[in-house]
């Protein structure tokens, strides 16, 4: 198997037919054989159906359907791992990731880089809220990470298969793609485009919640950097309150009027008490990552699969 394409899908029944019409004219003169494995996170809508239909045409269309809804990212994670490629190509069926930049791709993996990564240079369709969120996440993130995550590049990236056999050894539970391949290396390139409008419908994914978790994980998966902030900041505020004390004690012995009352009291405990609560949920974030881990539970569960052979 020379490439394997990698897509979760979730209520995307009106955009299947035209990602494979677009798609499958593309591969053939770039790959002597190929794999579209859909990673189905169980619809309500005809999706599967849909599916099934167009592998009854052509058998290299697999699916994978989970028991229940695990996640974008987890169905990412079980395309790989049940992938057979020399190399495998991650993107979303909604043709924002636009199939016409598949060859650009291959070409750059067959000049001899492991991972490549298209690069928005403009999102059209999206909101500026989520733009900003973006932006300002990138930013944090690789300020504060172990690892350096390119600004603009979403899920959509090629893999040559020891990069994919790496990043399936790391069995961490976020299943945080853009961290988990930073972590891993080889070389890579940016590969830059515009990214389009979705097709067809509305995303299912929450963009403004959905941007906050992808930057949580990448502050908090990668990086230790929030806990030595609150520990920083505990320092400061520690050594305010004993200015504050001195001064308060300076008045009291030179018997002058004391400035504040109990507004400011009010202020400042409210204000220490914010402090408390943030180090607390930063803690929390960790234990519950922590937790995550060493739970063991498996990361997704198949109800069924199609075009696979049987595993014990």
């Amino acid at each position: 198997m020379q490439l394997s394409i990698v897509v979760p899908v979730y209520k995307e029944e009106k955009n299947i037919p035209e990602f494979l019409r677009r798609l499958q004219p593309i591969l053939a003169p770039i790959a002597a054989d190929y794999e579209i494995i859909f990673s189905l996170d169980p619809s309500p809508d005809r999706t599967e159906e849909v599916i099934l239909e167009h592998r009854a045409a052509d058998e290299r269309i697999k699916l994978l359907k989970f028991s229940r809804r695990f996640g974008q990212p987890m169905a990412i994670l079980a395309g790989l791992e049940y992938s057979q490629g020399d190399a495998v190509i991650v993107m979303d069926v909604d043709l924002q990731d636009p199939p016409e930049l598949v060859t650009e791709v291959v070409a750059k993996w067959r000049e001899g880089y492991d991972v490549v990564l298209p690069q928005r240079r403009q999102r059209t369709g999206e909101p500026w809220l989520k733009r900003l969120v973006s932006h300002v996440g990138y930013r944090v993130i690789n300020r504060v990470a172990d690892v350096q995550i390119p600004p603009n590049t979403g899920d959509f990236r090629l893999m040559s298969r020891r990069v994919v056999n790496e990043v399936l050894r790391l069995r961490e539970t976020h299943g945080f793609l853009r961290g988990m391949v930073a972590v891993v290396g080889f070389k890579q390139c940016l590969l830059p485009f515009d990214r389009p409008p979705r097709h067809s419908g509305a995303t299912h994914y929450n963009r403004f919640l959905g941007s906050l978790r992808i930057g949580f994980n990448g502050i908090f998966c990668f990086s230790t950097y929030a806990l030595q902030l609150s520990t920083m900041l505990g320092f400061v505020i520690a050594g305010f309150s004993f200015l504050l004390m001195a001064i308060y004690l300076f008045y009291k012995f030179m018997g002058w009027q004391i400035l504040w009352g109990n507004p400011t009291l009010v202020i400042l405990v409210s204000f220490l008490g914010g402090i408390q609560l943030i180090s607390v949920g930063i803690l929390g974030e960790y234990i519950g990552r922590i937790y995550e881990e060493v739970r063991g539970r498996p990361r997704y569960i198949l109800e069924r699969s199609a075009g696979f052979e049987p595993r014990s």
